[in-house]
């Protein structure tokens, strides 16, 4: 099973997962297993589910964002889920992922790091 892989494309910014590319707009090619889908779609269900106490903890003026558990646990999904799609993409995927330098501790494949 761990190897039944198919094609998915990935919009990041409401965490959505397709199998067909022209159904709605996506910024990651990927190739994953039934496992991996559900790793994804747990993060970005965990996410959301941060995003909703984020919104309720915006409310309230003396708590500062970088002094936050909340943003810190969705910060370290968001990095697991371009962990992830690197590990996942196709080699757009991987040299955009590359460029934004999001995962600077993760080693290239060439074995060099960022």
């Amino acid at each position: 099973m761990a190897e039944n892989r198919k094609t998915y494309y990935v919009w990041l910014p409401n965490g959505q997962i397709f199998q067909d590319s022209e159904s709605s707009p996506w910024n990651y090619k990927i190739e994953a297993n039934d496992d991996e889908i559900k790793q994804l779609r747990e993060y970005f269900n965990q996410n959301y589910s941060t995003e909703i106490g984020n919104f309720y903890r915006a409310h309230i003026p003396f708590l500062e964002y970088h002094h936050d558990p909340g943003n810190d646990a969705y910060d370290k999904t968001l990095h697991q889920v371009y962990e992830l799609i690197y590990k996942l993409g196709d080699a757009e995927a991987r040299n955009h992922i590359e460029n934004m330098e999001i995962l600077s501790s993760m080693p290239r494949e060439t074995g060099e790091d960022y």
